[in-house]
């Protein structure tokens, strides 16, 4: 086995390991895929401007989540089919999530239910929610999801219709036949083999493609459990979620698989940030993928990150063992990267510690 030194290699390891279609589902993008691509190199025009001479012999990385206490601000987004990746699933990654001390989100097309993810033990975990044509499905849905101890609901907005994944096309995706999505199951109809992608399918099946900021309103009314939008890129729509009362916002492009040429998510954070005022907290995913990353998310205004992909190819190369260790690599990194900007604990990390393409040049004075 090659020692792994950091996250990216799991991908290659879960490359030779997955089938052919399993992989190229977990890891394409839309399109073109430009936006794939910029999620993850928008990072690199990001530079530091670390301070110096600062005792960082202790340094504190907890922070409050929805008023939540997690040892990290890095968090697991929710990705779907995870049993196609390792045989344990969403049940590894639950308990990986829980030893790290941090938020699992699970994804409505898990391949595990939510009463399973909740019996692997104690920990805090948010359930994803795509809103299906039949509402009364989508109560019973959420109403499992809180009776199992879940502590928020992340609403996907992104998603009125399924990106253009040509892989998928390509290769006549569609769930292996061994497994199910479990919260639906019995529920709703398979997914099956098309001439298309068999979840594009599904998609325009089953999802609403009317879902409208009204419908956040409805979602408040049955449940009591804070509702994060998942999906917000502008300052205009940030605005919209403050006035229907959402929790937070995850600054999303859905890992580059729905709108190709949307920017990268790095680059959208500041922007919804500042449309926030402070009101609620803003989170990221996208591309994160080494912990000087989640240093520049947090400097640029984000409150945490939820890591993606890194998530199924750990867990495809070792389990439930990956994902903690993807998770340690993380938080190390992380850690090194606040020590060597001289920054010991979340607030002290400040726009001032990173400079961006956008930033004006700051004036040098003249000798």
């Amino acid at each position: 086995m090659v020692e792994i030194t950091n996250v990216s290699e799991y991908e290659a390891i879960a490359k030779e390991r997955l089938p052919k279609m399993v992989y190229d589902y977990f890891a394409s993008g839309a399109e073109d895929q430009w936006t794939l691509k910029e999620n993850r190199s928008a990072f690199s025009k990001i530079l530091f401007r670390p301070r110096i001479l600062i005792d960082v012999t202790n340094i504190d990385l907890t922070t409050t989540v929805l008023g939540y206490k997690i040892s990290m601000p890095i968090m697991i987004a929710p990705t779907a089919m995870q049993k196609m990746a390792h045989p344990e699933g969403e049940l590894a990654t639950a308990r990986a999530a829980s030893a790290a001390g941090t938020i699992m989100t699970l994804s409505s097309w898990a391949t595990s239910s939510v009463e399973e993810v909740a019996s692997t033990g104690a920990g805090i975990r948010f359930f994803q929610l795509y809103a299906y044509k039949d509402r009364n499905l989508v109560a019973q849905l959420v109403k499992r999801a809180e009776k199992a101890g879940f502590k928020a609901i992340a609403l996907t907005v992104d998603t009125p219709r399924l990106g253009r994944r040509e892989a998928d096309i390509k290769n006549r995706f569609a769930l292996p036949k061994y497994l199910t999505l479990k919260n639906f199951e019995g529920l709703v109809g398979k997914m099956v083999k098309t001439d298309d992608s068999g979840l594009a399918s599904y998609v325009s099946g089953q999802v609403d493609q009317s879902l409208s900021w009204k419908d956040v309103k409805w979602l408040q009314t049955i449940t009591k459990l804070p509702i994060l939008l998942k999906g917000v890129v502008t300052a205009e729509d940030t605005k919209i979620a403050l006035q229907v009362g959402a929790a937070g916002i995850i600054v999303s492009n859905h890992g580059a698989r729905q709108l190709d040429y949307v920017p990268a998510t790095i680059n959208c954070l500041e922007e919804v940030v500042k449309a926030a005022e402070g009101r609620i907290p803003i989170f990221l995913d996208g591309g994160v993928r080494r912990g000087t990353d989640v240093f520049k998310a947090l400097a640029l205004g984000a409150s945490g990150v939820f890591i993606g992909r890194p998530v199924l190819f750990s867990l495809a190369a070792e389990g439930e063992d990956g994902v903690r260790k993807m998770l340690q690599i993380l938080r190390d990194e992380f850690e090194l990267a606040m020590a060597l900007s001289g920054c010991r604990s979340l607030k002290e990390i400040s726009r001032n510690h990173i400079v961006t393409e956008w930033d004006k040049p700051r004036s040098t004075s003249r000798l």
